[in-house]
């Protein structure tokens, strides 16, 4: 029994606002730099070392910006809706922070993915905007990032807030599976996935490594931005509890 408790230990400790921000103030002095180096040479060597594409010309290049934000913006959603899920269950106040934290990061992903689309479309399609089942589909989960950043803040209460919040966050994660098959489903304009866990990538090697180093970029990045927001709503959470006091103290004192 006792070993099992302290199997489980870090579960709760990471439901500690406290515990969270301590342990996560170690973390980002190293993976800031990680974040920063991975993008700035994936985007480097992808947007200008690489080789054009034998179709679309120079145009494929929007392609390490836009497939990882495409990545990251389903993710994201996991995250809001797990978070909350498991806020819900077990009423951890750190996941519903979590929860709050990730969602404006997972709308401007959305929103990147679905501007870098557009400017991709554009010379692809002749056109910036089509009503495509994948193109649609992501637009819909950007009003669901909205509408749960909405609910957060609709009601006096930080509870129901955060409830409501989770809520729709859990109904909305049907969306996510019918955005990843959409090109298979229907009929569509948008091109196949170029990376999948079931089959060899579609692309060259000299273009695939520049986005796999992106990809990386960006995950890292998600997780700085995602720990930086959530320390942030931390102190705003816990702004009467005596620890905050002392760190807003001792920093006013330095």
């Amino acid at each position: 029994m006792v070993k099992r408790d302290r199997k489980w230990r870090w579960f709760h400790q990471m439901g500690s606002p406290r515990w969270f921000y301590e342990i996560t103030g170690g973390w980002l002095p190293w993976l800031i730099p990680l974040a920063l180096s991975l993008l700035a040479v994936g985007l480097f060597w992808g947007l200008f070392l690489a080789p054009p594409d034998a179709r679309q010309g120079q145009s494929y290049r929007i392609i390490f910006v836009h497939v990882p934000a495409s990545f990251l913006a389903l993710l994201g959603y996991y995250v809001v809706a797990t978070a909350g899920a498991v806020g819900l269950i077990w009423r951890i106040k750190m996941c519903f922070i979590v929860m709050k934290a990730a969602a404006p990061i997972g709308a401007a992903l959305t929103l990147i993915a679905l501007f870098t689309g557009a400017v991709w479309g554009k010379p692809t399609w002749g056109t910036y905007w089509v009503w495509d089942a994948r193109i649609t589909s992501m637009l819909i989960l950007l009003f669901l990032y909205l509408g749960v950043m909405t609910l957060q803040r609709a009601f006096v209460s930080k509870d129901m807030s955060f409830k409501a919040g989770a809520i729709l966050a859990l109904v909305g994660t049907v969306n996510i599976p019918i955005i990843y098959k959409s090109v298979d489903w229907w009929y569509t304009l948008h091109q196949p996935a170029t990376l999948k866990l079931t089959s060899s990538p579609s692309m060259h090697t000299d273009m695939l490594q520049p986005l796999l180093l992106v990809i990386c970029g960006f995950y890292a990045f998600y997780l700085m931005v995602l720990i930086l927001f959530a320390r942030l709503e931390i102190l705003r959470y816990e702004k009467s509890s005596n620890w905050v006091k002392t760190l807003v103290a001792e920093g006013n004192d330095s």
